[in-house]
């Protein structure tokens, strides 16, 4: 039994090295924490268990069976924040830039499902650049699934979607549809497609910041809700907004202590709406 153990330890140390350490220094070198760092940021300590931490994709096309990690390229499971329960996936751009693949997709299904049943909020942190293309149609169809499943959930349980990386492709229709969408200022994005392809069909030159960074979402395309310096910050302003949002449909808001006085003056409500009534205001 020590020895089945022991074994069992060496894969989940694998495991937890995602695409290994040559990638996650990449990763930190662009600014970025990985997806096992962000979870543990985002969750109360000690509180995260894993699914699936095994599972790894099933496609043979392209000499793909020879080229495996554990997890494929997305870490699931659940968790708390401030004590209530959440569900969480985080998409690993260390493993195949974290794009989607038939069980990759399974597993954020899962999620989903488990969220839905259980009346709890689901969390997705992205860092992706879309479809794994080896797979094909295999790989779009667990998009459709995914969807389904934001739909489904639409209004009966929050749903917050964290840009903390490229989302591209199939990976950025997903969390349009989700209550808050966060993003991370100079290392998210969010567009169908890339810029590349913007040149080749329209002979735009434009940057992946100005085709979709944080400041274009925040600014002038409202998708957004919020933008933030770096990881760290984004992710304990999703920390504080649980403590503003009930559970799901049927459960309220958390009561938390307030030190603010019920009798304070604020003058600045006399300048909110304008004393002419032609002027504008927002």
């Amino acid at each position: 039994m020590h020895e089945i153990l022991e074994q069992l330890e060496k894969r989940r140390a694998v495991a937890r090295l995602g695409g290994g350490e040559k990638r996650i220094s990449a990763q930190h070198g662009r600014g970025k924490l990985t997806a096992r760092e962000r979870l543990a940021l985002l969750l109360d300590e000690g509180s995260f268990e894993e699914f699936d931490m095994f599972v790894e994709h099933r496609c043979t096309d392209f000499d793909m069976e020879e080229t495996k990690f554990p997890g494929d390229g997305v870490v699931t499971g659940w968790g708390t924040i401030n004590g209530r329960t959440v569900f969480v996936f985080a998409k690993d751009f260390t493993v195949f830039g974290g794009s989607l693949s038939e069980t990759h997709a399974q597993k954020m299904i899962k999620i989903q499902d488990m969220a839905l049943k259980n009346r709890a909020p689901v969390i997705g942190l992205f860092d992706a650049g879309g479809a794994r293309i080896q797979e094909g149609v295999a790989a779009l169809g667990g998009y459709g699934e995914v969807f389904k499943r934001n739909v489904a959930s639409s209004g009966v349980i929050p749903q917050i979607s964290v840009i903390m990386g490229p989302c591209a492709g199939g990976d950025v229709y997903s969390p349009a549809m989700t209550d808050f969408i966060f993003m991370v200022r100079d290392t998210s994005n969010m567009f169908v497609t890339g810029p590349d392809v913007v040149k080749t069909v329209t002979n735009e030159t434009v940057t992946a910041e100005q085709l979709g960074g944080a400041s274009i979402h925040t600014t002038k395309s409202s998708i957004a809700d919020g933008a933030y310096d770096n990881d760290v910050e984004c992710l304990l302003q999703i920390r504080r907004l649980m403590d503003f949002l009930p559970l799901n449909n049927e459960s309220g808001v958390p009561l938390l202590p307030t030190f603010d006085d019920i009798q304070r003056n604020d003058n600045s409500l006399d300048t909110l709406i304008p004393d002419n009534p032609n002027k504008p205001y927002d």
